[in-house]
């Protein structure tokens, strides 16, 4: 029987195809189903890489690997992979809510080295920049069943309507075989943060369904402009009762209490672990 936070016989198999081939020459490595196991320890447990448990190996050489898979996408690649899998088996509901959430830093986080990690590892977005001590946002994408299909993250201090394109453009959900990646979703709930004009917009010209409810302030503008105020945009309240399962699934990734808290020092560290998050969902 598997101790507690392993994972099963039937998620390692599905998980192993995506690790990078180990090296024929020097050092043999250590094993790397132990090494994934102490990592998803870590990340639910919330302790620190000195103190995962003896039986997972060498402290160091897990931070290692883990780092070197942040780097190299092996992470982002299993959960990729996972949804492409729920995908082929018609598991994935395109019923998409939108919302973001504030994790704290904690005085761990702070203190990362100088040179070009400092420099370079920190970019969120494009446009945004996170400072190494900040807390972080995460704004998130989930489907129907409240499992995570795209996140982005940024600094606690961003406005949730400036990263809804960023987190749209990240659904991105490969087709098992031949075809194009799904990136349009049926339907999008999300809440008054969402409210602005350029976001309706721009889910009408993708054929977007959406449910957002107006702002009061926006309500009484259109109001008080009359006629030329234009009509009210349609809101289906019973529909926008089904907007809880995206608080649902950060409650989920938060019981990784690595997510719930950011440890991590530097961006790439934190986002691997909310992808570790993700994809345990998935599993």
């Amino acid at each position: 029987m598997g101790r507690r936070y392993e994972l099963s016989d039937v998620e390692w198999e599905a998980l192993s195809r995506y690790l990078p081939s180990a090296v024929t020459v020097g050092r043999p490595r250590a094993d790397d189903r132990r090494v994934l196991n102490g990592i998803v320890w870590k990340i639910r447990a919330g302790a620190a890489w000195r103190d995962v448990p003896a039986r997972y190996g060498s402290w160091q050489s897990i931070y290692t690997r883990f780092r070197r898979w942040a780097l190299d996408g092996t992470f982002a690649r299993m959960l990729a992979g996972a949804q492409a899998d729920a995908d082929a088996a018609g598991d994935i509901d395109w019923l998409v809510s939108v919302h973001s959430t504030i994790v704290r830093a904690h005085q761990h986080s702070a203190g990362a080295k100088g040179g070009a990690e400092k420099r370079t590892n920190h970019k969120i977005t494009p446009s945004v920049e996170v400072e190494v001590d900040s807390p972080p946002r995460f704004h998130l994408a989930c489907d129907g069943l409240g499992r995570t299909l795209a996140f982005v993250l940024s600094g606690g201090n961003v406005n949730d309507c400036t990263r809804f394109a960023h987190v749209m453009a990240a659904i991105r959900v490969e087709r098992v075989g031949t075809g194009r990646p799904r990136v349009r979703p049926d339907h999008v709930i999300a809440d008054k943060g969402y409210s602005s004009k350029s976001i309706r917009s721009d889910l009408r010209r993708r054929g977007i369904g959406h449910t957002i409810p107006e702002r009061a302030d926006q309500q009484a503008n259109r109001r008080r402009r009359g006629s030329r105020g234009g009509r009210p945009p349609v809101f289906d309240k019973h529909l926008y009762k089904r907007r809880n399962v995206v608080e649902r699934c950060f409650n989920r990734l938060k019981q990784c209490r690595s997510v719930a808290t950011r440890y991590d020092k530097t961006a790439t560290s934190y986002q691997a672990t909310v992808t570790i998050a993700a994809l345990l969902q998935w599993l």
